[in-house]
Formats: C-alpha cells, structure tokens, sequence
C-alpha cells in the first residue's frame, strides 16, 4: 500500500525533496522581499535587481547540480546563487558592501560570485556569462568528470552576439554546456515580442543545430523534468542545449523601475494567480504530500535566517584603504 505522504507516480522527487524545494524558494523569496525594502530606505549602494516571481525556474534547474558543476548569472542572479548553495548571509554582506560580503564588498548585488561553489559570477553586462560557461564547459570535458556548465541569460541579454557565438561555438566542440533563457517578457522595458524576431527561443538554439526545449517557468516541476532531461545529456557527452523558461518577474527591472509599460492590475494579477510559490505549494498540498504546517514552519526558519543575515550584513564592517589593492591581481 502507498503511503499517504509518498509522491511515487505524483512528483519526480520525494517528500523531502519536495520540501528542499520550497525550502530553496522560500529563501530567494525572502531575501528578495528583505532586499526590496531595505533599498528603498537608501542604505544599500549601486543597483538591485530582483529575482522574486521567478523561483520556480533556478530552483527547477539548480537542484540537477553539484560541486563540479558551474554557472554564469545575470545582472539578476541572487536567485542563482541561493540556488547553487551561497550563503544567504554572505550574500546580504556583499550587497551592502560590507568586507564579510561573498565578494569582499567589492562586487555588490550585480557582481557576485562565490567560486566554492560553482557560482562564476552575476554580470552587469548583458550575455557575458555565456563565453565564460563555454570555458568552464570545455574544462570539464577535459577532465571527464561528468561536469556541465549553465549560463543564464534574459531574453533581451539573448539578442547579443557573445550569447549567439557561445551558442555556435559550444555546438562546434560539443560542449557539455547549457544555455537557459530566462524569458520575463520584458527587456528592461521592452516587450519581448517587439525585440525578438524569432516565435520562440528554440528557433534560435535550432540555428546552431543545438536542441531546445520550451517550458513554463512558473511550474516547479516543468522545470525540474526538462532541466533533468537536459543536464543528464550533456553529462553523458550529448552537448549543449538551449532551455527557455517562461518566466515573470514580480518587481520592475530594478528597484525605482516605476513599470509604466506594464498593463493596469498586471502585478496585481501575477500576485494572485501566477505566484510559482503558491502554485507548488497548492499542488503538493492539494496531492496530500505536504501538510500546510510543514510549509509555515519552513516559512518561519527562513524569515528568521534572513533577520539575521540584515542584521549580520548592517553590523559588517566596510572595506578599508588598505583594501583597494587586495584581490586585483592572481599571484600564480
């Protein structure tokens, strides 16, 4: 007899995987939301750009990684660092260019990077992750450790010529490399259908004879079976793939984006109803796997992780002179 908490032939993953899930979610959810209202009291430098609405998209694709695996983020990446295993409160220290931050306080929200763990960097400059995903994808075949490489890109990053010749050359040396799209529909302020000439971003991979798949980046477990799909071929030799996740962001491009060129009750409507939180959590609830309780605990311990990693970031202390010229050059 089935068990009443079991997922087989529900979810592709087990109970607790289920639970590091939302877990993972949670975290980007939060310390986004923190972010959001701590930029607006005008104490965190430079600029913020947000991850929340779009969970269910790094989580789906990070929970295929390890050690050996690397990623390039975007100007956007603090859910991709969650995702590959960051520590949140370096992370807050960073942001607000702190000397404990991940970085050393000197890459801040749109250059972070942690190394240890395979997170190559955010990147303030559109499609400059993909070259560096090649590398560290054609490292990888070298050595024959099963490693592969994934580079996130925007769907208005998507239209530069770096992330257009990265796809051309990973198909050239079939590279264990992975190319997603993050499609939010918005480049910036530009709607994705006035700026992109191609129906669909697989068009684009099908170019570079590279194969795609599209798939709905509010759904979790979308995300997850054609992540899986994908990372398991490039790690068995297959070569690069294209993955676009249709995606929507719950804040404007950057923190003070006033969103005029969003429709009246858009962000209304995608609180309501096309929250990627809510809707895995309705559907694990719904099949019986997870109880409500479960979900609030695990709601609990984030807020108060995230508490701590504001108040840990806030009494960091700052960079020093002295600090100017460490970390410039790679002493060999």
């Amino acid at each position: 007899m089935t068990a009443p908490n079991s997922t087989a032939g529900i979810f592709p993953l087990d109970k607790q995987g289920l639970l590091e899930a939302y877990r993972t979610m949670r975290t980007i959810r939060d310390f986004e939301e923190r972010l959001h209202a701590e930029f607006a009291k005008g104490d965190i430098p430079g600029f913020v750009h947000l991850y929340a609405g779009e969970e269910a998209a790094g989580t789906g694709i990070m929970m295929h990684l390890n050690e050996k695996d690397r990623i390039a983020s975007t100007h956007r990446g603090h859910g991709h660092c969650i995702g590959k295993g960051v520590d949140p409160k370096g992370m807050m220290a960073e942001i607000y260019g702190k000397v404990s931050g991940s970085c050393r306080g000197k890459g801040g929200s749109m250059h972070i990077a942690d190394l240890s763990k395979g997170m190559m960097g955010a990147n303030g400059i559109l499609g400059a992750g993909a070259p560096l995903v090649c590398g560290a994808a054609l490292a990888a075949k070298f050595r024959g450790d099963g490693g592969v490489a994934i580079s996130f890109v925007g769907d208005g990053g998507s239209n530069q010529g770096t992330f257009l010749e990265s796809l051309n050359l990973a198909a050239v040396w079939n590279l264990p490399a992975i190319f997603v799209v993050e499609n939010n529909g918005y480049a910036e302020s530009t709607s994705r259908d006035y700026a992109v000439a191609v129906d669909s971003f697989v068009d684009r991979a099908a170019g570079f004879g590279l194969p795609g798949v599209t798939v709905d980046g509010l759904d979790f477990f979308a995300v997850y079976e054609a992540a899986g799909e994908i990372i398991r071929r490039a790690r068995e030799g297959g070569g690069p793939a294209l993955l676009e996740c249709k995606m929507i962001r719950m804040y404007g491009h950057f923190e003070g984006d006033q969103q005029t060129y969003r429709g009246k009750g858009e962000i209304d409507d995608i609180r309501a109803n096309k929250d990627c939180l809510k809707l895995f959590s309705e559907r694990v609830v719904e099949a019986g796997v997870i109880q409500r309780a479960e979900l609030a605990a695990i709601d609990r311990d984030i807020g108060a992780e995230i508490e701590e990693a504001v108040v840990f970031a806030k009494a960091a202390p700052l960079p020093t002179a002295r600090d100017l010229t460490t970390d410039v050059y790679v002493n060999y």
